[in-house]
């Protein structure tokens, strides 16, 4: 096999690093240039440019072999450099690209050479990871939107529609979002709360009525309300059979849950919708909750015999941690699938995790891996605490990733989309710069202020936006409203709104913090840490 001769260009700093990274690496033949400009990201095309022609013969990065440079066949610039590589094209007659932006990435850069065309603007490894995610959304998207296979796959046993949804082993996990408390909100703060849900990605809507209230008018003037704004499948979340008659009445695709105590009452009525409902393992009315793995699936596999007349999902109940157990409750679903290979089933991740002080993400990452072990069909979460905001939106995600994992028969590592949001997924490469000749100085905070005679500022976060209030002469003058700290920083230099230095600057880092807080979904107050 021939190898790829492939000069990579770097800057002072950065040369250590990237001939100890790459000493053994032997797939391609690697040259090095040294560009005399200390960090690689203040490197230019006329500067790389200027310095190939100077000096024609390079030397490998890993041997002894040296070349001139009309022999190499791809140029690798650092993906921090500003300008494109199209005039070092232009100019050598060399294939030129942009490498990745840290060192950490050169090696899968060098590696997937030969299978992927680089980009002479866009950094190699954010390259790398559009691609990886574009792939790994294509085969969602394929089970998603091809009607012939959807329809080839409900012809399996096991695989069935819920309204529009398609749900089964088949098909990637389903997300289902409670909406907690539904009966207290608004018509309009329903709505609204629907139109979110489905913008973060869920398959199905559940209406979640007051336990212990009997609410059957509000029940159908819910489902309906929603049916007539939105197509999407709906559940109507209560025990109540006067309720659960009224949402059937009203358009409910689900019914979430029949036990061994209501479901007699409810079932004809069920099966004249032709809707369907999640079966659970209790008795409330005679206040029984089975306990352990072997008594969840029994009594399941029972009130499943007595529900035969309507197609069922299967709820073991996932336990919160240590009430009574996380653990039993993971064995039922387990046990349930082995016994039940065909069955839907159901997997209630919210009881676990808004009954967790952790951040969600990770959280439901690993509860959606073992839910895909399991075999689990339909992911379930309300989103009630600010802790577990935007549950909806990870979920989905896990579950595309879970899928993909599935069926590619991999790990779910390296997949293209991810659930990382607080640390970075690859180690990032630091480059030293010595500041032993330097002076150092201590920063000191002194707390001092002067008012700026341009006016102040208020900076709140709310309605997903950055929003900048000023105020002048203690008087609201405008507000400025942006996703984005710079695109708000600008606007206000642009209306000449602040003339002093230091205000300049803690504008900034306060804007910063809101923007941090934003993409988290963290309370901002000006002045405070966010963290």
């Amino acid at each position: 096999m021939i190898k790829i001769k492939v000069l990579i260009i770097t800057g002072l700093q950065a040369e250590k690093l990237i001939r100890n990274n790459l000493k053994d690496y032997d797939k391609h033949e690697l040259y090095l240039k040294v560009i005399p400009i200390p960090i690689a990201a203040f490197i230019t095309p006329k500067t790389i440019i200027y310095h190939l022609k100077q000096k024609n013969i390079l030397h490998s990065l890993n041997s002894d072999k040296s070349t001139p440079i009309d022999n190499i066949d791809i140029i690798l610039t650092t993906g921090l450099m500003k300008q494109n590589t199209d005039e070092i094209q232009e100019q050598l007659n060399i294939t030129s690209y942009k490498g990745p932006s840290n060192l950490a990435d050169l090696k899968l850069t060098l590696d997937i050479l030969e299978d992927t065309t680089l980009s002479t603007s866009i950094p190699a490894d954010i390259l790398i990871r559009d691609k990886q995610y574009q792939e790994a959304m294509n085969i969602v998207h394929n089970y998603q939107n091809s009607n012939e296979k959807i329809e080839k796959l409900l012809r399996k046993k096991g695989n069935f529609k819920i309204d529009n949804c398609p749900v089964g082993l088949d098909f990637p996990m389903r997300v289902l979002g409670e909406i907690a408390n539904a009966p207290q909100l608004t018509e309009d703060e329903l709505l609204k709360r629907v139109n979110y849900y489905i913008d973060s990605g869920a398959d199905m809507i559940d209406v979640g009525m007051h336990p212990g209230e009997n609410n059957p008018e509000k029940a159908f003037h819910m489902i309906k309300t929603i049916k007539d704004n939105f197509d999407i499948p709906l559940s109507i979340d209560t025990m109540n059979t006067n309720e659960i008659k009224a949402a059937l009445k009203g358009g409910a695709d689900l019914v979430l849950s029949l036990d061994h105590g209501n479901y007699s009452e409810v079932i004809g009525q069920i099966k004249d919708y032709d809707s369907k409902a999640v079966i659970i393992p209790t008795d409330y009315k005679k206040n029984y909750i089975p306990k352990t793995a072997q008594e969840k699936v029994e009594s399941l596999e029972r009130l499943d015999d007595a529900c035969k007349a309507i197609t069922t999902i299967a709820d073991p109940l996932l336990d919160p941690i240590n009430s009574p157990s996380l653990t039993e409750a993971i064995l039922a679903c387990k046990l349930y699938r082995e016994r039940n290979p065909h069955k839907v089933l159901f997997f209630g991740l919210g009881n676990v995790s808004e009954l967790l002080d952790a951040d969600s993400n990770g959280v439901h990452a690993v509860l959606s891996g073992i839910a895909m072990e399991v075999n689990a069909n339909i992911l379930f979460t309300p989103e009630s605490s600010q802790k577990t905001k935007g549950s909806i939106s990870e979920l989905k995600t896990a579950s595309n990733m879970m899928f993909i994992s599935k069926l590619r028969r991999t790990i779910p590592k390296n997949l293209g989309i991810n659930l990382i949001q607080y640390k970075d997924q690859y180690k990032k490469e630091d480059v030293e710069i010595d500041t032993e000749d330097l002076p150092h100085i201590s920063a000191v905070a002194d707390g001092k202020f002067i008012p700026d005679q341009k006016g102040s500022f208020k900076i709140i976060v709310e309605d997903n936006l950055i929003k900048a209030i000023h105020y002048k002469n203690y008087e609201k003058n405008c507000v400025i409203t942006g996703t984005t700290a710079r695109a708000i920083y600008e606007e206000i230099l642009r209306r000449d709104l602040i003339s002093r230095m230091e205000h300049s600057a803690y504008l900034g880092m306060e804007l910063e913090k809101a923007e941090i807080a934003l993409k988290l979904n963290k309370k901002y107050i000006q002045d405070f840490p966010i963290f």
